[in-house]
């Protein structure tokens, strides 16, 4: 059988009991480490599991799966996933193949950011489409995700934006001469993330949103130290969210009276976001 085990958002008390069942009675366990990560170390989940834990880089799990897959028609194996296993289609590729070969799965669910975004106090049926935000380069700043947040804007939605990582990525000159040499781990922090918003709206001027548009950065959800804050993006760009792993909303304008009395809580500056709520959602004190 192949497990394919959410992890959740924080540590290794956040796998469920079902998924430390399957865990517990496979042979091989692998960790996928690089749509996500936990805010703890692999020493961690080994000592808790009583397991040992081997890093499952992107090359293995989208080139190398019959490794993962290897005698899981006659054993145990598990698949871990920080957050919920199908937030990444790398893993539902990996089922399709385990199923190609015969090899049997079973998928044991847990929270993701998807849903514990909630958190922020924005309704989750309230939400459009989510976009992913990449690092931009000197010769690659791509804006494809703004007609996602445009769409969402014009019937009142929220949009979810999930920042990039870089784990185990190589530099260019390092690809080309065929040298495994890794940069070293890069999270997009919200900061950044606004930055890349608004270069891309003052690009194309379509109004999809503006500095003054209201927004809700988080950071580490799910974990005892998690940051929610709510401001302008223009307000955001400012804040410290500290340690990744960081995510942003970009507010809607059919806004709920009991949205905006929770993002009144996680204010940046509350004076400013009443302003903000009268002058654009018609929502007084």
């Amino acid at each position: 059988m192949l497990y394919i085990i959410g992890l959740g958002l924080s540590d290794e008390r956040d796998i469920t009991v079902k998924g430390l069942e399957a865990v517990k009675s496979s042979e091989r366990v692998y960790l996928e480490s690089y749509t996500s990560i936990l805010m703890v170390d692999k020493q961690r989940l080994e000592d808790f599991y009583g397991k040992e834990v081997t890093i499952a880089y992107r090359e293995t799990v989208e080139s190398c799966s019959d490794e993962i897959l290897k005698d899981a028609d006659k054993i145990n194996v598990s698949f871990l996933v920080v957050g919920d296993p199908y937030g990444a289609t790398t893993h539902t590729d990996l089922v399709i193949r385990a199923r190609e070969l015969g090899v049997p799965v079973k998928t044991i669910h847990n929270a993701s950011i998807m849903n514990a975004i909630g958190a922020t106090g924005l309704q989750l049926y309230a939400f459009g489409q989510t976009i992913s935000m990449v690092f931009f380069t000197e010769s690659w700043r791509p804006d494809s995700f703004y007609d996602r947040v445009k769409e969402n804007s014009t019937i009142g939605l929220h949009t979810l934006c999930l920042l990039d990582i870089k784990v185990r990525e190589q530099s260019m000159e390092n690809m080309m001469r065929n040298r495994l040499i890794y940069e070293p781990p890069r999270y997009m922090t919200v900061n950044e993330a606004v930055e890349q918003l608004l270069e891309i709206e003052e690009k194309r001027q379509e109004k999809a949103y503006t500095e003054d548009t209201l927004a809700v950065g988080v950071s580490r959800v799910g974990s005892d130290d998690q940051v929610i804050r709510a401001g302008t993006l223009r307000q955001l760009l400012t804040v410290d969210f500290g340690k990744p792993l960081h995510s942003l909303v970009i507010v809607g304008h059919r806004l709920h009276l009991l949205e905006a009395e929770v993002l009144r809580e996680n204010a940046v500056d509350l004076e400013g976001l009443n302003l903000v709520l009268r002058r654009d959602y018609g929502i007084d004190k």
